[in-house]
């Protein structure tokens, strides 16, 4: 069996024509012999929705009565049992009333297309969730109503009832739509054509994106690569140079040119990591394209031009708008550009803009972050040998060592550029090597003191000079870089590894996982992110830190992990080379997440697993137990009726005595299975009160034989703090199973004494006893010791005790007597200079 299909008819505002059409195409279905019922419609008493109805087969509506009320609901059940091809569902985002099968009718619909019964449906653009914001901003009125755009998005078929506010307020003013003493309030009010007007345009809009997902789907499954120019799409190319603020503004003036054009930027980074963007600058225009109604889009490639091509075609763009290159002329001679390039190769299908900007043909500076990894120090002595160190070994050679030869002098200026590249890096060194072939020329090479060279074997020395120096400084700074690289590889596997083996080991909570991220990252907060489907907003799993996210997008740094996890990071925006880490602290985080909630699912199943098993020990025990007194009743009431037999008064006596101890067992032993249950779900509130347990006890012996039991409580004994109702029932407990087990002839001792700030309640028998391993095995449930017969009971009395003392703050241990049998021992709070509590009770409490 498929699931069915959803038709859905969207309309502005109301009295647009939606459920007029719905109806109607429920009469062609009809005519074509298609099994169409009406489920819900409401015709709000407009005569000509009225009309509609006749010739339709309507399902019965069930009637649910709510604070003294009856309401008129769908009723599902009747639906699903007539199993029609198609239902006719009036007004999807109406919620139910208490108490009916689904909160909502967009529920109650997606049981109908889950049993496969195509639906037809109703829908105002005003109710759906991601525009409630907007319809209150232009109407004032907030929508509580409302359905998520995603189940709208799902549909089938999606039809648009479009009408002018002109005409739907003509219709207003016959009387169509709301009855007469409602329409000059509802015309001056909701329905004012400006309001109208706005409505009409996001219900077209919403239809016109819905549309233009059918066409990306129909493009995708087809295998369509070539541009279908049915909207203008704009992509902006950004580099995160500043020049991409002016390209965003430019992109937005083009689209605002085309109605319901788009506007789409997009950063192509390397598939290695690294960038030479600035990820502050990126954030400043991710936020000022979406400020400006365009969408931001991260995506890696090896290649920037073949990148931002295949991006444009996948999303169908009819337009790209890039900058001109911020490199200098001479740099054309390695590489066209990436702007060149892309217009070369975009084909005729998609017109490419070049916008000039102030940062053109200005270059795009060194990279300064290379001097940065020998450390400030190195950096500045580096500078100082590679320009004073040059200077100072020509004053010293003209003076003091003038003939030395033209080889030493080389050697010595290389010694320096050696130097200055050991310390400084690349740019030392060649500055080095610069000024020093400069010294060695005028100085030292012949004619002196001019730049020129007369011996060719001279001009050999000063080109091997700097060749070596710019080969040393350059081996130098590679050697520099590749060790910050190591150093931060090292680094990085170090918080790795012990980031999967704590993960694995499962020392990491998922908290103390995000505080380290936000040690390791310095950031003022973390936050983990989640949501089911996009229709639903993000919530927040688990965060550390003051701030909250309320989704990805509010935060410094994002990372997603997979569709519906994001974690979001407060503080500062991270370098490139960082979001690898981030990335799988990210993953990690979920891993996290997915055990903690397999451990809450495990500890589940073992909650259904035990209550699996008291409900087999439950059956098994009950089996007999149950079934005795209530054979013995039926035997008794059978004798009793019997015509045969003349009774005499004690042999009636007798039979009535039977059935009442019979129906008393049946009492007891159902009084215990609902204690049992109270204890496990949890609903049992104790009431504390000041309590003397001579008020008490005597009570709970009411059902043991007076002879059975010796009571030894001293008047001048402590007030307790018990619940006396919980307390008597305990009691009553414990002395019936120490009354079971007693020898004949022989009393059951109930003794109480004060000890330190507690009150200690002994009943003591003189039975069998229980060893020390069991001693705490018999307080479970359905647990009964030794020999004890069938009839005896199911073993929940002891269980039920313990529970009910435990739920008052108490506590019931077993020992042995001396001499032979078992102590039971209650101990209980004294009430002197104890806060007393008297909780609210809930509703499962007091019933």
């Amino acid at each position: 069996m498929g699931r069915g299909k959803l038709r859905i008819y969207l309309g502005a505002a109301p009295g647009v024509g939606k459920t007029y059409a719905m109806l109607s195409e429920g009469h062609r279905r009809v005519e074509r012999g298609t099994d169409c019922v009406v489920a819900f419609v409401e015709h709000h008493h407009r005569p000509r929705t009225e009309v509609m109805l006749h010739g339709l087969e309507t399902i019965e509506r069930r009637e649910i009565e709510y604070r003294g009320t009856a309401f008129t609901e769908m009723d599902v059940d009747a639906v699903l049992a007539r199993r029609p091809a198609v239902a006719l569902v009036d007004e999807l985002p109406h919620s139910n009333v208490p108490g009916s099968r689904n909160a909502k009718r967009w529920q109650d619909v997606e049981e109908l297309l889950a049993a496969g019964i195509d639906v037809i449906s109703t829908v105002n653009i005003q109710h759906l969730e991601s525009l409630g914001d907007v319809v209150e901003s232009i109407t004032g009125v907030r929508q509580k109503e409302t359905v998520p755009d995603e189940v709208v998005r799902r549909a089938d078929q999606i039809e648009l009832v479009d009408m002018s506010p002109q005409a739907l307020r003509r219709r207003m003013a016959h009387g169509n739509i709301y009855k007469p003493d409602k329409v000059d309030a509802a015309l001056s009010n909701y329905f004012r054509p400006g309001n109208l007007t706005a409505l009409r345009e996001l219900a077209l809009l919403w239809t016109a994106d819905r549309v233009d997902e059918y066409l990306q789907e129909y493009r995708t499954e087809h295998r369509v690569s070539k541009i279908w120019g049915s909207r203008e799409r704009i992509v902006v190319g950004l580099t995160g140079g500043p020049e991409g603020r002016t390209l965003i503004r430019r992109a937005v003036r083009l689209a605002e040119k085309g109605a319901g054009g788009e506007v789409l930027a997009v950063y192509i980074s390397r598939s290695d990591g690294l960038t030479s963007a600035s990820p502050k600058e990126l954030a400043v225009q991710r936020t000022l394209v979406e400020d400006l109604g365009g969408t931001f889009h991260h995506v890696v490639g090896d290649h920037i031009s073949s990148g931002l091509l295949a991006f444009a075609r996948g999303v169908n763009a009819t337009q790209i708008v890039l900058g001109v290159s911020r490199r200098r002329s001479w740099q054309y001679v390695f590489s066209p550009g990436v702007s060149a390039t892309v217009a070369r190769e975009s084909g005729p299908d998609l017109d490419v803009h070049i916008v000039t900007h102030d940062e053109a043909a200005k270059g795009r500076g060194l990279p300064v972050a290379r001097g940065a990894r020998l450390g400030r120090s190195r950096t500045i002595w580096g500078w100082l040998v590679g320009l004073m160190g040059p200077a100072l070994l020509t004053l010293l050679l003209s003076t003091a060592a003038p003939d030395v030869g033209l080889a030493n002098d080389v050697l010595l200026y290389l010694s320096l550029t050696v130097a200055a590249a050991l310390l400084g890096g690349l740019l030392p060194a060649l500055v080095s090597a610069a000024v020093g072939s400069l010294l060695l020329n005028w100085f030292f090479t012949p004619p002196i003191h001019q730049l020129t060279i007369a011996d060719p074997r001279n001009i050999v020395a000063l080109v091997v000079f700097v060749g070596v120096a710019v080969s040393v400084a350059s081996v130098v700074d590679l050697a520099a870089r590749r060790t910050h690289q190591a150093a931060r590889l090292r680094a990085e596997a170090e918080t790795l590894s012990f980031l999967a083996g704590s993960v694995l080991r499962g020392e990491t909570t998922l908290e103390a996982l995000l505080e380290r991220v936000r040690e390791t990252f310095a950031m003022e907060s973390v936050a983990l992110l989640e949501r089911h489907n996009e229709a639903e907003p993000w919530s927040c799993v688990a965060r550390v830190g003051p701030s909250r996210a309320d989704r990805p997008d509010d935060a410094d740094v994002d990372m997603p992990v997979g569709d519906h996890l994001a974690l979001a990071l407060f503080g500062r925006v991270l370098p490139a080379e960082d979001r690898r880490v981030l990335g799988a602290f990210a993953a990690q985080a979920a891993v996290v997440l997915d055990r903690q909630r397999l451990v809450g699912q495990a500890e589940d199943a073992r909650k259904l697993a035990e209550g699996n098993k008291i409900r087999t020990s439950l059956l098994a025990a009950v089996s007999h137990d149950l079934r005795t007194p209530l054979a013995g009743i039926k035997a008794s009431v059978s004798s009793l009726r019997s015509d045969d037999v003349d009774w005499s008064a004690e042999d009636q006596a007798e039979l009535l005595e039977g059935i009442e101890e019979g129906a008393d067992r049946l009492d007891h032993l159902v009084g215990n299975l609902l204690d049992v249950s109270r204890l496990e779900t949890g609903t049992v509130t104790a009431v504390i009160r000041e309590t003397d347990l001579d008020e008490v006890v005597p009570i709970a012996l009411l059902g043991v034989p007076e002879d059975s039991v010796d009571l030894d409580i001293p008047e001048t004994l402590p007030m307790v703090a018990v619940d006396r109702g919980l307390l008597e029932r305990a009691v009553a407990n414990i002395v019936e199973n120490a009354a079971k087990y007693n020898p004949a002839g022989d009393r059951v001792l109930v003794a109480a004494s004060a000890i330190a700030d507690r009150v200690e309640l002994r009943v003591v028998d003189r039975g069998p006893g229980v060893p020390d391993e069991a001693k705490d095995r018999i307080f479970g449930a359905f647990q009964r010791y030794g020999d004890a017969p069938r009839g005896a009971g199911v073993g929940l009395g002891l269980a039920v005790a313990r529970g009910f003392v435990e739920a008052m703050g108490g506590t019931v241990s077993a020992e042995d007597t001396p001499g032979g049998g078992l102590t039971m021992v209650l101990s209980l709070r004294m009430a002197d200079g104890l806060p007393l509590s008297r909780p609210e009770l809930s509703a499962e409490a007091t019933t």
